[in-house]
């Protein structure tokens, strides 16, 4: 074996090829790859590019539906909303940069899922975020990484002018090393304006658009979303992207201009792996060649090697292909708005991505090579042969009264009021929010037309951890719930799989397990998959995190002035209980208080039950019947009655079925609701609105305000 030989092979290691596949790629291409080459191929074949141990457990997902407009594999996916317009949404992950450096990693996460909005031609109209962090009672590290994600998550949003509307935060143990920043957007368009990233046309022409290229990022995204964090991670800091929002507010508003004169063919954004993964891509999608010149790309660095320019991932830049005749227009256009656009190559005949240097060839890959060829793996799962999780440390004892364990509950990190972080974020510019957080189960934006687009974003890792198949449809189900209480039918869903190792029997047991749980609850609810993100690899050397898979949900509603709100609304209205209601303690809230570790199974759900309630709620809330809605979720049927009378304002009195556990949980299942006696005829009421007390006959008399002052000071103390 040559030196030379010898030396490669010692390099494919290091950017994380296996022996086994850096064999496939010499009998693929036939010859020894270069060094440019290596690193394209390095990145195309990593987990986070080419879903190794993910792509075939994704066709189980059901991608069909009636309001599917775009679907899995384009930059985002998109429904119908009605009156010719389409609503594009996606969510992704941003785990591993943000563990590392929170503030840039959140919120070049956001720059990133904003890219692929309105790489379909959408104008974002919204964000959501899904966070996990470790406990902030315990955890310094955990307190940082909270403050630090949240006020990047608000920069990059804010500063673009994109309103945050909704979001989750959950905390515990497992996440304390391997946080979670899941961002989801939404974006409008004319279906006319819809654009697919597939290259075509040979002789057309590949420009790039927006800022310069440099190393930062280099290896980011992709190398750290393709392994296990340990120690030694502030070294990897250099990885994380730098985001500048005000760039991408010029690229966004350029991009959305050159749509609506057709100026483009084909547009993609630069996310992991850089113009590596965006011209592959690119290429494969339209069965095309491209052919790339480094030296017309504009460098931040001028001593960049061709592979750093290849696999930068430097943020707010756009590939896209246009026709020879329209370039001079595109790049008017671009100088308008103060975008940098440079012509860098062309669309060719055949399956090559060819790049070139100063002249000579540099890489010269079949683009079969990159996209189609990367292994892909089957799991081995395996059930857990012990508890993979430990009790977290008991702060009730057991011994406390109703009353007692409510207001725990209320205080505890995960139940607590939100609004420290949310006060953080604009979620009100671009005036299109009815229902802002706080005020509804699930976020609400108006329509021209007058009707409204619904959406919400849930999941629980703690009831994952305790029954993967059921706790993933738990989170389909209780998004559908919060969609149904203002009024909204579902129309589609993406999702972002959080998981661990999955070469780890157990991990690929939970992967496994959750996609089948994902795919039969959209099944029961007839929602499609529009798209997602798989994340694996959260784990640290104390163990994995809990299996998150979180569902980013989006509906309509035919009249926004008739959206649902959660809190009671007047003296003297009914309270009902809508749903078959047959809740849990495994892995609920009250467990971990007491210091449960998450095991047992989970109830059965009868999906022609759950969509009969889904339905009542949501005819209920847009006829006027209901004043009020509001899902049963953590803290069980009594922390729900308590939400209702806190965001209302007004007490309640009621008397809860014989035998009901007031703090078990079934998320997605059943309601409270709220209504004119005469209205609520035919549901099971439970009691009535008025005082200013929650009064739950037999167990609890509680003030209003004393549970305001429980919710609200939660998180305040590490805010």
């Amino acid at each position: 074996m040559s030196s030379s030989t010898s030396s490669l092979e010692a390099r494919h290691r290091q950017l994380g090829l296996t022996d086994d596949e850096y064999a496939r790629i010499l009998d693929r291409l036939g010859r020894t790859p270069g060094d440019v080459e290596l690193a394209m191929l390095s990145l195309m074949w990593s987990e986070h590019c080419g879903y190794k141990h993910s792509r075939r457990l994704l066709r189980r997902l059901p991608t069909e539906g009636r309001h599917l407009l775009l679907g899995p594999g384009e930059n985002a996916g998109a429904v119908d909303v009605g009156d010719g317009l389409a609503v594009a949404f996606k969510v992704e992950s941003h785990n591993h940069p943000s563990a590392v450096e929170p503030f840039q990693g959140a919120a070049t996460g956001v720059g990133g899922i904003l890219r692929d909005v309105f790489a379909v031609g959408a104008r974002p109209i919204a964000v959501l975020d899904s966070l996990r962090f470790g406990e902030p009672l315990d955890s310094p590290r955990s307190r940082y990484l909270l403050e630090r994600a949240v006020a990047g998550i608000g920069h990059y949003g804010n500063s673009i002018g994109v309103p945050t509307v909704g979001g989750e935060i959950y905390f515990e143990q497992s996440y304390e090393q391997n946080c979670l920043i899941n961002a989801m957007c939404l974006g409008l368009a004319p279906h006319e304006r819809l654009i697919r990233s597939a290259a075509a046309g040979p002789g057309n022409v590949v420009v790039l658009l927006g800022a310069l290229t440099g190393r930062d990022g280099i290896g980011g995204a992709s190398v750290l979303a393709s392994a296990e964090l340990g120690e030694g991670d502030e070294a990897k800091r250099p990885s994380v992207q730098i985001g500048d929002p005000f760039t991408e507010k010029k690229l966004l508003e350029c991009c959305l201009e050159l749509l609506d004169r057709e100026l483009l063919v084909s547009l993609q954004d630069l996310g992991a792996a850089g113009l590596t993964s965006a011209a592959s891509e690119m290429a494969a999608s339209g069965g095309v060649g491209i052919t790339l010149d480094l030296c017309q790309i504009p460098l931040r660095e001028v001593d960049m090697e061709p592979f750093e320019i290849m696999v930068s991932e430097s943020q707010e830049r756009m590939l896209c292909v246009a026709r020879p005749e329209c370039v001079g227009e595109l790049l008017a256009v671009c100088e308008r708005w103060e975008v940098l656009a440079t012509t860098i190559g062309g669309v060719t005949d055949g399956d090559a991505l060819q790049v070139l240097h100063r002249g000579s060839v540099v890489a010269d890959l079949p683009v079969s090579v990159l996209i189609d060829d990367c292994p892909l793996y089957d799991l081995r799962p395996e059930p857990p042969s012990s508890e993979l999780y430990s009790p977290p440390e008991a702060v009730l004892g057991g011994g406390e009264s109703p009353a007692e364990t409510l207001l725990a509950l209320l205080r505890s990190p995960n139940l607590a009021s939100r609004r420290p972080v949310f006060e953080q974020y604009d979620p009100i510019v671009q005036s299109r929010t009815v229902r802002r957080p706080d005020e509804a189960d699930a976020a609400v934006l108006a329509l021209p037309d007058g009707s409204a687009i619904a959406v919400s974003i849930d999941g629980n890792g703690r009831r994952v951890a305790c029954d993967p198949r059921r706790g993933a449809a738990e989170a389909v189900y209780e998004c559908a719930a919060n969609l149904a209480c203002v009024g909204a039918e579902p129309l589609g869903l993406t999702n972002c799989l959080n998981f661990g190792n999955p070469e780890k029997p157990h991990v690929a047991w939970q992967l496994t397990e959750a996609v089948e749980g994902l795919a039969e609850a959209c099944e029961a609810l007839g929602v499609p998959v529009v798209g997602g993100n798989v994340s694996l690899y959260n784990e640290a050397p104390s163990g994995p995190i809990f299996p998150t898979p979180v569902v980013g949900m989006v509906g309509r509603l035919p009249d926004a002035t008739r959206a649902g709100r959660l809190g009671f609304a007047a003296e003297g209205d009914a309270i009902a209980l809508v749903g078959a209601f047959e809740p849990s303690a495994a892995g609920s809230e009250l467990s971990k208080l007491r210091g449960y570790a998450p095991v047992g199974e989970l109830p059965i759900v009868d999906a022609q039950t759950l969509r009969s309630a889904h339905a009542a709620v949501r005819s209920g809330i847009r006829s006027g019947a209901l004043r009020s809605a509001h899902d049963i979720a953590e803290g069980g049927v009594a922390v729900a009655l308590a939400e209702c009378c806190i965001a209302g304002g007004l007490g309640a009195s009621v008397r809860l079925p014989d035998g009901l556990d007031p703090f078990a949980e079934a998320p997605g299942r059943a309601f409270i609701v709220a209504g004119p006696p005469a209205a609520l005829e035919g549901f099971a009421v439970i009691g009535q609105v008025g005082g200013d007390t929650l009064a739950i006959a037999g167990l609890l008399e509680v003030d209003v305000s004393e549970l305001t002052s429980a919710r609200e000071r939660g998180l305040a103390e590490w805010v």
